[in-house]
């Protein structure tokens, strides 16, 4: 009976502590998948909880853009500390520093390979879920969950909250090792390329 109760506990405690202690290896194999995205697109769904939104992520070497199609056509393009904001429908653009808007989680999620060093990975299922909460450089509260299929290893959602405000993207047909044009990342505004 003692053998019995030694056993169920041993395997009680392993399923319970691969909860409580995750894998430090599945988070560097997520950080690392992270940061081998380049030259990658891909297409999401945007809801901030008042509306949806359409478009395609790209990742560059040194650039995330993101193109919103529906309800309105927007192009941003982020750097490290520079981004360009152009609406379409107004022909207008605007340049600003990324830090200082609620634009700059979608810069250090792709492309600074340090951000998520601090991170908690959870273990659900099929699922992996990178976590980070903080303060932004604008002192704001923030907290992001990156959604990834663990097996095999897909990026699938990120969702952000900063000072109470929700956005959640679902990200679907995933591009590898595309070929882009060298002035998609441009910080320039589109109308000088038409």
């Amino acid at each position: 009976m003692k053998k019995f109760f030694l056993f169920f506990f041993i395997i009680f405690f392993l399923s319970i502590s691969n909860k409580a202690f995750p894998n430090t290896d599945d988070k560097a194999k997520v950080i690392s998948y992270l940061n081998s995205l380049q030259y990658f697109s891909a297409s999401f769904i945007q809801n901030d909880g008042d509306g949806l939104s359409e478009g395609k992520v790209y990742i560059g070497k040194k650039r995330v853009r993101a193109e919103y199609y529906t309800p309105t056509k927007i192009l941003i393009v982020l750097d490290k500390d520079r981004g360009m904001y152009y609406n379409y429908e107004l022909e207008e653009d605007e340049f600003f520093n990324p830090k200082n808007t609620n634009a700059w989680f979608f810069y250090d999620i792709f492309r600074n390979p340090d951000f998520f060093e601090s991170s908690k990975i959870h273990i659900k299922d099929n699922e992996l879920i990178l976590e980070k909460s903080g303060l932004s450089d604008k002192e704001k509260e923030f907290m992001i969950r990156v959604y990834f299929e663990k097996n095999p290893l897909v990026l699938r959602g990120v969702e952000v909250v900063i000072n109470n405000d929700v956005l959640k993207l679902s990200i679907f047909n995933h591009n590898y090792n595309e070929d882009f044009d060298e002035d998609l990342f441009k910080l320039i505004s589109p109308v000088f390329f038409n």
